[in-house]
């Protein structure tokens, strides 16, 4: 009787195990995401091809593996072979590997390439890591911010629900033009930071006194949102990054309008005279 009491018990905290881990799978999204960019989704295939790869492996690995152990044990008489060295053996657990990993290498290697390729870009953008805010420059359109947290307090300590973007927002955003191809100098002003955009495909780190090149070019308007990816104080959780990209002609809409905000403080800079 007893015995049939666990069982049942077992069986009912499996069931309720196995509702749970399927409402919660749901939200269980722990892959790359294939992004909105060219690079970004260079990048997808080639984790998801390596990933197969290393899956394949495995299955031969420990398919020889169980096999050997159930087909030659000891129960059905199997006598341990005494051998020292197999010179075949040796030969293919050298070549194998070296040319999986020349198959891995050659696409890879190729994408990385690209990715380095920052020539010929439409706009080029200076982005500054401070703790923990960062800093926007256009260098070919004379405007610059500063971009920092936006979430409120009262989320950060609890005392009110937290939204959606909860830290992930910040007061003004970072606005591109979709389908330009755009060159993004990262550096830092204190310490170390890491500018981290998932949606782009690639993370720069910022530091200080260096100037990291990168480029993307987003095909589709959206807000992108990432973080600084570099454990960089007390507070590194508090420095979102939000990347606004727009059609081309809402963005020199909004390089205009920003032009227009900055004319008053660059003439007082300028003694007052008309720039």
């Amino acid at each position: 009787m007893a015995c049939n009491r666990i069982a049942r018990g077992g069986v009912a905290l499996g069931s309720v195990l196995a509702v749970w881990s399927a409402g919660a799978r749901a939200d269980f999204a722990v892959n790359m995401t294939p992004g909105v960019t060219a690079i970004s989704r260079e990048v997808y295939d080639l984790h998801m091809l390596i990933f197969w790869i290393c899956v394949a492996i495995g299955a031969v690995v420990f398919g020889v593996m169980f096999w050997s152990i159930y087909h030659h044990r000891k129960s059905r008489g199997a006598v341990a072979a005494q051998f020292h060295e197999s010179a075949l053996v040796e030969v293919l657990w050298t070549i194998v590997p070296m040319l999986i990993l020349v198959a891995m290498a050659v696409p890879a290697t190729k994408t990385l390439i690209r990715m380095a390729d920052a020539r010929g870009a439409d706009l080029t953008i200076k982005v500054t890591g401070y703790q923990w805010r960062w800093h926007y420059e256009y260098l070919n359109e004379g405007i610059d911010f500063f971009s920092t947290l936006a979430t409120p307090q009262d989320q950060i300590h609890n005392t009110v629900p937290k939204d959606a973007t909860y830290l992930l927002e910040v007061d003004r955003r970072l606005v591109v033009p979709v389908g330009k191809k755009i060159r993004i100098l990262t550096t830092a002003a204190d310490v170390i930071h890491s500018w981290w955009v998932p949606a782009l495909g690639w993370k720069r780190d910022a530091i200080p006194g260096f100037i990291n090149e990168s480029w993307t070019l987003i095909e589709k308007p959206g807000v992108y949102r990432g973080q600084c990816a570099e454990l960089c104080g007390q507070d590194h959780g508090f420095m979102p990054v939000v990347v606004d990209a727009v059609p081309e002609a809402e963005f020199q809409q909004w390089v205009a309008n920003m032009k227009a905000k900055n004319l008053p403080a660059a003439q007082a800079a300028n003694g007052g005279q008309p720039l």
